[in-house]
């Protein structure tokens, strides 16, 4: 019965254009943040356009769960939709609390160390909007999704050589506190991109 269901009622398949808004937003915001640390001028307004994006991600998360709900047939099985969404949004809120730390803490200057994790991020997020481009067709998204795996474990390494330098070079505790927790927050953003290449490897396998 599910199958002859399938043929007779139309799909409903703006899921894949809202899950393009996400990761297009999440890139967008993943940007904002690597030019942040790689010029770091005019910091709260720049913040706050991150925050922004930020809100403007739970409208579409909005959007797109009120669209689960009143959908009976989806293209793929609700609960990737659910999880898929999810996922994506979790990138974006990390994206924002690194962002977020740079005023509530109060940082007077980058680490230039530093940059090198931030400019990953948008790596990341990039090869996670392309898959999730790719998502409606099946196209490359295995690919993507290995290109999104080696890029979490490339920031997972810059990320620990980090923390060994502050805790070679910075004396001051209170600035261990401080970017131990951003360097932390920045390589944890990836690592949920790689929660999102799980979702996706399990949609594509499913249909495969």
């Amino acid at each position: 019965m599910p199958g002859l269901l399938s043929r007779i009622l139309p799909r409903e398949l703006t899921f894949f254009d809202l899950f393009t808004s996400q990761a297009e937003n999440v890139h967008h915001a993943a940007r904002l943040l690597a030019e942040l640390f790689e010029n770091y001028t005019d910091v709260a307004n720049r913040v706050q356009a991150i925050k922004e994006l930020e809100h403007q991600g739970d409208t579409i998360i909005h959007d797109l769960m009120t669209r689960l709900n009143q959908t009976f047939i989806t293209p793929i099985d609700r609960e990737d939709i659910h999880a898929l969404s999810s996922k994506i949004d979790d990138v974006l809120d990390l994206v924002d609390a690194a962002a977020s730390r740079l005023v509530i803490y109060r940082v007077d200057r980058i680490r230039p160390q530093t940059v090198q994790l931030a400019r990953i991020v948008p790596q990341a997020t990039e090869q996670m909007l392309a898959a999730v481009r790719a998502l409606e067709k099946q196209n490359d998204i295995l690919r993507y999704c290995r290109e999104m795996t080696r890029v979490e474990k490339e920031a997972d390494r810059i990320c620990r050589l980090l923390i060994a330098e502050l805790f070679e070079e910075e004396t001051h505790p209170v600035e261990i506190i401080k970017w131990k927790e951003i360097i932390e927050v920045l390589e944890a953003s990836t690592d949920k991109v790689e929660d999102v290449a799980n979702v996706l490897e399990a949609v594509a396998l499913k249909s495969s």
